[in-house]
């Protein structure tokens, strides 16, 4: 059984669409790279439609053809088609908008949304804030007795666009709202380095706080509660992608070194694309 296993994933390092059953260590030739032949295993999001909400990190316009991004190496591999709604700049209060506008060109036709927002909030020192407020109400409640109102804390959710926690909460709120059986996935974000674009856009790097005084740790660390204060999937590519622009050595990863250490290379793109790759596989 254990062998059994082990090849099932030499297979799927071979062949991202589509694994075999019987542990051939080949890709099928078929003519579509959708059409799944007998015997393999399918990736349960090929052919799926899947929205992206984000900032530059997602934007196709961002630097254009020159980056190729994440969603398009997942469309080649995956036969997913992308709709893309990330605009370079964006925070977590623009997630409404993108959704509203995602439900207006595509309507249900969509099949998962993904989130990748948050590195911008950090720039501009938004408060992290808190996910409740807390005050006391009475409640109905009952153990082994008739049931009494009682005085009791209670918490509520905070709705403000003020605090990194509040936008995240209107964010999902709509979300749910909009798409209450599409799949959801949040990304954290990724480590930050310099990026220097003109003297009115100097980003340090994530040795430092930002204004509000908070490190970038606290902006992943609320991405990653989100998902259990809401229930949605979070797929921590700060960590699982590999990738630090702090390192010297891995700035092959990310746009230019000169002066833009923020934002992902084609070679960062595709990584990070083969990381969500096996990091969807688990999710339906």
């Amino acid at each position: 059984m254990k062998n059994n296993i082990l090849i099932l994933a030499a297979c799927f390092l071979l062949s991202p669409v589509y694994v075999s059953a019987f542990g051939q260590p080949q890709r099928p030739e078929v003519k579509d790279s959708c059409e799944k032949p007998h015997g393999w295993i399918q990736h349960p999001w090929a052919g799926k439609r899947v929205a992206y909400l984000g900032d530059s990190m997602t934007d196709p316009n961002c630097y254009g053809n020159e980056i190729r991004k994440y969603w398009s190496f997942l469309q080649e591999w995956l036969c997913m088609t992308p709709y893309v709604y990330g605009i370079s700049g964006r925070q977590w209060n623009d997630v409404p908008n993108q959704a509203e506008k995602l439900k207006k060109e595509h309507g249900d036709e969509v099949d998962a949304i993904l989130v990748w927002m948050g590195t911008n909030d950090f720039n501009n020192g938004v408060p992290v804030g808190e996910w409740y407020t807390e005050n006391e109400a009475q409640v109905m409640a009952a153990r082994g007795e008739p049931g009494k109102l009682v005085t009791r804390k209670m918490r509520t959710l905070v709705m403000s666009g003020d605090t990194y926690k509040g936008r995240i909460n209107i964010g999902i709120s709509r979300l749910k709202q909009l798409y209450p059986d599409k799949q959801i996935v949040l990304l954290t974000p990724i480590h930050r380095s310099t990026a220097n674009f003109g003297e009115k856009n100097v980003q340090p790097d994530e040795r430092y706080q930002n204004r509000c005084g908070e490190y970038i740790d606290a902006y992943v660390q609320a991405v990653k509660e989100a998902g259990n204060v809401w229930g949605i999937p979070v797929i921590d590519i700060n960590a699982v992608s590999g990738m630090n622009p702090m390192v010297e050595e891995q700035l092959s990863y990310f746009h230019n070194p000169a002066f833009d250490r923020l934002h992902l290379s084609t070679k960062g793109q595709e990584r990070l694309a083969r990381t969500l790759m096996y990091q969807l596989l688990t999710l339906p």
